[in-house]
């Protein structure tokens, strides 16, 4: 649909809240949204140019427009995810989780039994959870058994078959696993009690089920019971090792979900952390596909709405990183800055670290304490994927870095027969390059290196990767040219976000099978100079190397310097901003120093 064809339609749309979808030629959905103004919203698609490839794509395969109105904003955020996870649109957010998790279930029968499973039927029973380790819940129902006195058996406990003595008591009964309903040596009341136990254990709440332990054993000493209170002891010693072993917060945090995000790419990562009574009961990590360059906020509310019903969640408190929309009535949204509330978010943030590092692992192959046979084996299925003159024995990979759009370095690592050979590691400070251009930051770099190769006559690599598109490449192919070694490597490009491979000249890319060995192999070098290249920059940041362009005006302080870069990012960004905003930001004074170091003489404020 064209910006023309929109306007055609576009005073039809209404300016209340709700969802709209998006549909193809062929009638396909596209796209589900939501909206404060639906008219408002669908024109945002139509009146600008967007830089993200995918959402241009989105508008050009849009036939027409269907739209839902809703009484509000929240009811408008409930229908959208309902229909997401429903028909789960082409260009949606989608949460790669597949899983079925453990519920705990209560049997709707007499004497209820208390299990594991992963089915619910709608018969009347209660279930509790979901979970997400069958491990924990397997320990919780272990902990349960040890502690309450509950049946196993899948007798037919009615009131009629037990006054008929039907049934005699088992084994469990005689090891005291079971008081004997099916006798009627149990009353329903008092196994109702038990029950009534099992549920303050699963919510994380054992402190009352602590105090009927307790005041029993006091009961059973005072009448001079003493095995029976051994007993007892011997209980509530096992609730409180079960208790240590669970991850206690603070019991004034009471029950409250904690979100954290980790963002790479295409790709975001979700940590949830369920928290009962102040004792951390779950944890689970998502991991879901952005579509159309999503936000952080806008991927957060997503994920939370999708795992907060997942674990039918009742929490009314959300301790979050940062503010997010997100329109549930009743529930408190918390950006805690220290105390216990701070303390489950930093622990989050590990979960959700160590998730992506281990996915990371995954997608990478080592080949460090491989035999010669296996590295052989992975490098000629890498030169026949490449379609390689030679085997690429000799790897080298070069990639940029800077500091929020400044002081740009640059970095290549190699590789040999696979593994990391860190004496040939090269780091290198831009000499040449004005400002920050890493096209010209790779042509400088890529000659520097095989010019001093060449120099001192020592072998040149196979394979040279250059992490970056095509405008990458092309910068470190005029290096090549210019010392005329054409011909003597093969020099390729990867793409940082799609892992496409791209050739010199060549239109279309190479994408290699997502899970092949090859691939692997390439990730591992491109996230080791990824690594190479930020240490170097951290380290000359901390030394002080680094010189701030804002600290050389007369007038202009560290400190005042290291304000701006703080709030606007990058000094381009300062350098765009107006008079009045940099008035704002450090004052008359200074803001006329800066403003005339950038633009000349400034203009006269009023």
């Amino acid at each position: 649909m064209t910006a023309a064809e929109f306007q055609q339609i576009a005073h039809t749309l209404p300016v209340h809240a709700g969802i709209y979808k998006y549909f193809g030629t062929e009638g396909e959905l596209l796209y589900i949204g939501k909206a404060k103004s639906l008219r408002k919203r669908v024109s945002s698609y139509f009146v600008k140019n967007h830089d993200n490839y995918k959402t241009r794509k989105l508008v050009e395969s849009i036939h027409h427009i269907e739209f839902t109105i809703v009484d509000s904003e929240q009811d408008a955020f409930l229908l959208e995810n309902s229909l997401i996870k429903q028909f789960q649109p082409k260009f949606n957010i989608n949460l790669k989780d597949d899983k079925t998790y453990p519920f705990i279930i209560i049997k709707h029968e007499p004497f209820s039994r208390v299990f594991l499973t992963r089915r619910i039927i709608k018969d009347g029973s209660e279930y509790l959870g979901p979970f997400t380790s069958v491990g924990r819940v397997r320990e919780v129902l272990e902990v349960i058994r040890y502690n309450i006195p509950l049946r196993t058996c899948s007798l037919n406990l009615s009131e009629q078959n037990i006054k008929k003595g039907k049934f005699k008591v088992c084994l469990e009964y005689h090891l005291g696993n079971c008081k004997g309903p099916c006798e009627g040596l149990q009353t329903q009341e008092d196994y109702r009690e038990g029950l009534q136990q099992v549920k303050e254990i699963l919510r994380g709440n054992l402190s009352p089920v602590l105090n009927i332990f307790k005041a029993k054993m006091q009961e059973h000493a005072m009448n001079m019971e003493f095995e029976k209170a051994e007993i007892q002891r011997k209980k509530i010693e096992s609730l409180q090792a079960y208790q240590s072993r669970s991850t206690i917060v603070s019991s004034r945090v009471g029950n409250v979900d904690v979100f954290t995000i980790l963002s790479e790419g295409n790709f975001a990562y979700v940590n949830y952390l369920r928290v009962l009574n102040g004792t951390i009961a779950d944890t689970k990590t998502v991991t879901l596909e952005k579509k159309l360059e999503e936000t952080d906020d806008e991927v957060m509310a997503y994920a939370i709405a999708y795992l907060r019903e997942a674990f039918q969640s009742m929490a009314k408190e959300i301790i979050l990183p940062f503010e997010v929309e997100f329109p549930e009535e009743g529930v408190t949204l918390t950006v805690p800055r220290g105390g216990d509330k701070k303390k489950l978010l930093d622990l989050s943030e590990k979960n959700v670290t160590y998730f992506r590092e281990e996915l990371r692992k995954k997608k990478m192959l080592h080949l460090e304490g491989k035999t010669d046979m296996e590295k052989k084996k992975v490098l000629y299925q890498l030169q026949a994927d490449l379609e390689l003159q030679e085997l690429p024995v000799h790897i080298e990979c070069f990639d940029n870095s800077n500091f929020q759009g400044s002081y740009p370095v640059s970095a290549c690592v190699v590789f040999k027969d696979g593994t990391a050979s860190n004496k040939d590691y090269r780091h290198f400070n831009i000499k040449t390059v004005e400002g920050i251009n890493d096209f010209a930051s790779m042509t400088e770099v890529v000659f520097r290196r095989y010019n001093r190769l060449l120099n001192e006559e020592q072998p040149l690599p196979q394979l040279v990767i250059i992490d970056g598109g095509k405008g990458q490449l092309g910068a470190a192919m005029e290096s090549i040219r210019k010392l005329n070694l054409i011909g003597s490597m093969t020099v390729v490009g990867l793409a940082k976000n799609e892992e496409e491979i791209f050739f010199p000249g060549d239109k279309e890319s190479i994408k290699l099978p997502y899970d092949s060995e090859s691939l692997k192999l390439i990730r591992r070098i491109r996230d080791e100079v990824h690594r190479f290249g930020i240490t170097f920059h951290r380290q000359k940041r901390s030394k002080g190397t680094f010189k701030n362009e804002l600290e050389d005006i007369k007038g202009i302080g560290k400190n005042t310097a290291t304000q701006l870069l703080q709030t606007f990012r990058s000094v381009n960004k300062v350098k765009q901003l107006s008079l009045e905003d940099l008035v704002k930001e450090v004052g008359q004074s200074k803001a006329q120093l800066i403003y005339q170091h950038f633009h000349g003489d400034a203009p006269q404020t009023s």
